[in-house]
């Protein structure tokens, strides 16, 4: 015998499936599990693309949970001209260059994950050279300008074609194309060595 699922349960199924758009129609009318379907949706590549910008795990939360709420507050002004994800992406990539703006210079990146190499192939040598990459991807990101950093992120691990990119850090397809073209010079010299 199966137990027929309770009304939340289909509420929940239900907003589930709703199209982006809808939810952030009722989250603007105060619909707060609209709200929360759509951070569920959205909250996790959100979340990767703030460390990945930021490079440190706990200060892209930080930032992701100013980007929500900020999203909420603004949920009125939303006019669905663009996908809500991309609006999304806007809110936090501002975010995130707004912390990056504010940092000191010397970055911490020796929190970016390290991908477990198989145990067969794991070695001190090869562990130690592993950290030593990273690090040193890490302080070529450093060097970037906050722009070319969210731009290359945006391009390179996001995979966002550059009209997208346009839209999300509100500069011309263009230069979006200029930031990520000398954001890629600079790490292919910088990582040089690594080849």
């Amino acid at each position: 015998m199966t137990a027929e699922p309770d009304q939340g349960s289909r509420r929940l199924a239900a907003r589930e499936g709703t199209d982006d758009a809808i939810l952030a129609v009722r989250a603007a009318e105060g619909d707060e599990e609209a709200f929360e379907t759509l951070v569920r949706r959205h909250g996790p590549a959100m979340l990767r693309l703030a460390t990945q910008i930021l490079g440190n795990r706990s200060e892209a939360e930080d930032a992701l949970q100013d980007a929500f709420v900020a999203a909420w507050r603004k949920l009125p002004e939303f006019r669905g001209d663009s996908g809500f994800g991309t609006w999304l992406h806007r809110i936090v990539t501002n975010r995130c260059l707004n912390a990056l703006r504010a940092r000191r210079p010397a970055t911490d990146i020796d929190e970016l994950p390290e991908q477990a190499a198989p145990e067969h192939q794991s070695s001190p040598e090869r562990a130690a050279e592993s950290q030593a990459a990273v690090r040193a991807l890490g302080d070529a990101m450093a060097v970037l300008s906050p722009e070319q950093r969210a731009c290359w992120v945006l391009r390179e691990i996001e995979t966002m074609p550059y009209e997208t990119i346009a839209e999300v850090v509100g500069i011309s397809q263009e230069a979006v194309r200029a930031r990520v073209f000398r954001a890629r010079r600079c790490l292919t010299e910088a990582m040089g060595a690594w080849r």
